[in-house]
C-alpha cells in the first residue's frame, strides 16, 4: 500500500518543475539527440572534407610515363604471362 494521501479537495496538488516530469525527457530527449548527432555529423564532414584535385599538365604527363605493358588489355596480357618471350 502506499503512504501517500491523495489531495483534499479543497486543495490544489503542488506544481513540479519542468524538468522534474520524466516523460518530457523521453518526448524531448530523442530527438534533440537526434539533432546533436546531426550537427555533430555535418561539423565532421565540412572539417574532413578531401581537397579537390584539380587536373592540370602533370596529371596528363605522369600518365605518358607509364610502361606500355599496363595499358595492354588484359586477355593478352594474361596470354602473355604464360608464354615465354620469344628470344630474337
Amino acid at each position: 500500500m502506499s503512504n501517500t494521501t491523495p489531495p483534499a479537495e479543497g486543495r490544489p496538488e503542488p506544481q513540479m518543475p519542468w524538468w522534474r516530469y520524466r516523460m518530457l525527457w523521453l518526448v524531448v530527449g530523442g530527438p534533440l539527440v537526434v539533432v546533436v548527432a546531426s550537427l555533430s555529423t555535418a561539423y565532421v564532414a565540412i572539417k574532413g572534407q578531401d581537397p579537390v584535385l584539380i587536373k592540370d599538365e602533370t596529371a596528363d604527363t605522369q600518365r605518358g610515363k607509364t610502361e606500355p605493358d599496363a595499358l595492354t588489355p588484359a586477355m593478352q596480357a594474361r596470354n602473355h604471362a604464360a608464354t615465354p618471350e620469344k628470344q630474337p
